[in-house]
């Protein structure tokens, strides 16, 4: 007997078997915990929260095209636990009024629930094992909202405004631990005073984030950082620890050196210590890092490095499959929940993925999602299947006519 390739069909549409990666019972406990039910009479939580996933999913540039798209789900409406699609205006003031904390401390609850689940073996080959990446990334936004920010560029360019995401992830996991949604003019260094990660972790990040007084303060607390060090630093060095030559296409560690920076506090002069690594790579590039901590190998500074690129694919999953260029709302609020909504919904696709077992790209299982949304079918069938064919039906089935005698 073949293989059987057909997809199985199921009495819940896919959006509704997303929704069931979210713990019911938790869901009420954290209305009550956020009072975000609170003088909404029609559009509770629940409803809203779908609504944003229908609108997210499916990628629509409006509040009212969600609607609409919701209306014309009237016989699937009460398997995603709604009497009715919601009316426009009561979606907008939801979206415009009730707090965006509710559908933050709502990520962060799925992220704790899913942590070990989505752990993986990123860091082998390490022997860091806490090991946590920091980045941001800028969402723009219409000029008219949120005026102001964003840096004025040279030669009369466009100011680059919006909103900020900074964050940080678990390399393990690659998903966020904890993140803050800012004024894109807010400097990506002030974000790494509010980090609270476990003594002897280790943090990754760019050249953008070089504060010596924070690397200073992470050094006393036990807490190690790996990043390039900007072309521009001054710097005394106190030791030559290795140099290498090495063949144009050679990877390997060309120069190590235990160096020294200062800074001032309070008018006072600051020295901190650190250990500076010149890397080729296979290309022939080279790159300088700088680092706190002294036991791993300078190879080992440069591979930890390269983790850092995990952040950069989360950012491109989330810009490339999900709709921010369209915000449902015009005030900061309705902005950042859809934001925390994206990036429920990315975490929601990225469990979905792994608990399917496929090797599906993410751009892959986001389209089939879309596409299939409100079909009964099973999704991790819908994944599942390889087949490229119709299945044509049996030679001796009676087919309808399409012009009855």
């Amino acid at each position: 007997m073949g293989k059987n390739t057909e997809i199985k069909l199921v009495g819940q549409p896919i959006l509704s078997q997303l929704l069931q990666l979210v713990d019911k019972h938790s869901f009420k406990d954290l209305v009550k915990q956020k009072k975000s039910d609170y003088y909404y009479k029609a559009f509770k939580s629940w409803p809203h929260f779908v609504t944003m996933m229908f609108g997210i999913f499916s990628r629509c540039d409006s509040m009212a095209e969600t609607c609409e798209g919701l209306r014309a789900m009237s016989g699937k409406l009460n398997h995603l636990g709604l009497d009715r699609s919601p009316a426009k205006s009561s979606a907008g003031d939801g979206l415009r009024n009730r707090g965006n904390e509710f559908f933050e401390e709502l990520y962060y609850q799925l992220t704790a629930r899913y942590s070990a689940f989505l752990s993986d073996s990123r860091t082998n080959g390490l022997t860091v094992k806490e090991l946590y990446i920091v980045d941001s990334t800028t969402i723009r936004l219409f000029s008219d909202i949120l005026k102001g920010v964003g840096r004025n560029p040279k030669n009369d360019g466009k100011k680059k405004g919006g909103l900020k995401v900074h964050m940080l992830i678990d390399a393990v996991q690659s998903v966020g631990k904890f993140m803050k949604i800012t004024a894109a003019k807010m400097h990506d260094k002030n974000f790494l005073s509010e980090i609270q990660v476990p003594q002897f972790s280790m943090l990754v990040f760019d050249k953008a984030y070089n504060y010596y007084k924070q690397f200073n303060e992470w050094t006393e607390k036990k807490i190690y950082f790996v990043t390039r060090q900007k072309s521009n630093a001054l710097y005394t060095v106190l030791k030559t620890v290795s140099i290498t030559i090495l063949p144009p296409k050679q990877a390997g560690v060309l120069q190590e050196e235990e160096i020294e920076v200062i800074y001032k506090e309070n008018k006072a002069v600051v020295t901190l210590k650190l250990r500076r690594i010149c890397y080729q790579d296979e290309k022939g590039r080279q790159y300088v890092f700088i680092c706190n901590n002294f036991i791993i190998t300078a190879l080992e500074i440069a591979l930890i490095y390269k983790k850092r690129w995990g952040i950069e694919l989360l950012f491109k999953k989330m810009k490339q499959n999900f709709q921010l260029h369209y915000f449902y709302g015009e005030n900061e609020n309705a902005i950042r929940t859809q934001v925390w909504c994206t990036l429920i919904a990315q975490l929601l696709l990225t469990v979905l993925q792994k608990k399917a077992g496929v090797k599906k790209a993410f751009s892959t299982v986001a389209t089939l999602v879309r596409i299939h949304l409100v079909s009964m079918l099973d999704v991790y069938e819908l994944l599942k299947n390889t087949s490229r064919s119709w299945v044509s039906p049996k030679k001796n089935a009676a087919l309808p006519s399409l012009f009855p005698k």
